[in-house]
């Protein structure tokens, strides 16, 4: 497995491929593995990394609250990129991947030379304009962001069934992920420090990413980019996805994908064929 340190952070990443480089972000309770079944495909024409959140999987699990950040989040990543040698690179991000992919691109817009936000909308739209649906939907927002340790309390009695509960509830059930994705999620989320990395992340969201989300509200990102979200998923369900982001990106295109926000473990055939079709036309 390799490994990057920076800043005392190690980050876990697999690397494949030639061509073009493309880092690939993982969300909330995964891992890279998510990208099994997609990353060897887009291989064939570019180099393609999936990396692992600092907090998540085999990377470093800081004990602060603001370490959790999706600003650190990013920076690890511009840091990994450039070790590997690549001074700009394309971008995909799912949940938690995509809003540091989002950051990133707001602090580093030369770095990246296209964008893909894959099933969220803006951080400060869903925490300040909150819906009722989706606040039954997202409680995870709030409960995990509770006063340590009561969450990690409660989920510590039994990580797979919490965390599969996540996927099944948001996913639409548990069909369509592949077994072996499962065994590593469940191999990171069994972890203690993982568990208190992933609330300190949702804590870090509304005290420290929510500031600096309304700081920049005003900025657009010209860096092309690709919304795309699940047809049947909560945020398509809820939210016009595309309009959320329009006063944010200046050259953004939108797909709707088949399943719910795991469309990328359920679906990958045509996540894989989206994301190639993007890369391909911005490349």
């Amino acid at each position: 497995m390799p490994q990057f340190t920076t800043r005392d952070i190690t980050i876990a990443y697999d690397i494949a491929g030639q061509g073009p480089p493309v880092l690939l972000l993982h969300g909330f309770p995964q891992t890279r593995a998510m990208w099994q079944a997609i990353a060897p495909k887009l291989a064939q024409d570019f180099t393609v990394v999936t990396a692992d959140l600092r907090g998540y999987g085999d990377s470093t699990k800081p004990a602060t609250m603001q370490d959790m950040s999706f600003r650190p989040m990013a920076e690890d990543q511009i840091a990994l990129m450039a070790h590997l040698g690549f001074e700009t690179f394309h971008l995909i991000g799912h949940d938690r991947g995509a809003r540091t992919a989002h950051r990133l691109t707001l602090d580093h817009p030369d770095r990246v030379l296209s964008l893909s936000l894959l099933d969220i909308v803006p951080t400060h739209l869903l925490l300040s304009d909150l819906t009722q649906d989706v606040a039954r939907a997202y409680y995870h927002w709030f409960f995990l962001a509770q006063t340590s340790p009561f969450p990690e309390t409660l989920i510590g009695h039994d990580p797979d069934a919490y965390f599969e509960g996540c996927l099944a509830g948001w996913g639409g059930g548990m069909d369509g992920f592949d077994a072996d994705a499962i065994t590593a999620y469940r191999a990171a989320w069994r972890n203690p420090d993982c568990i208190r990395s992933m609330c300190n992340d949702y804590r870090a969201a509304i005290d420290v990413d929510f500031a600096l989300d309304a700081a920049d509200i005003q900025r657009r990102i010209d860096t092309p980019t690709l919304v795309a979200y699940g047809a049947d998923g909560i945020m398509g369900r809820a939210y016009d996805v595309p309009a959320t982001w329009k006063d944010r990106l200046s050259n953004m295109r939108s797909a709707a994908l088949p399943g719910g926000h795991f469309f990328p473990d359920t679906h990958p055939i045509e996540t894989e064929k989206t994301l190639r079709d993007f890369l391909k036309g911005v490349a």
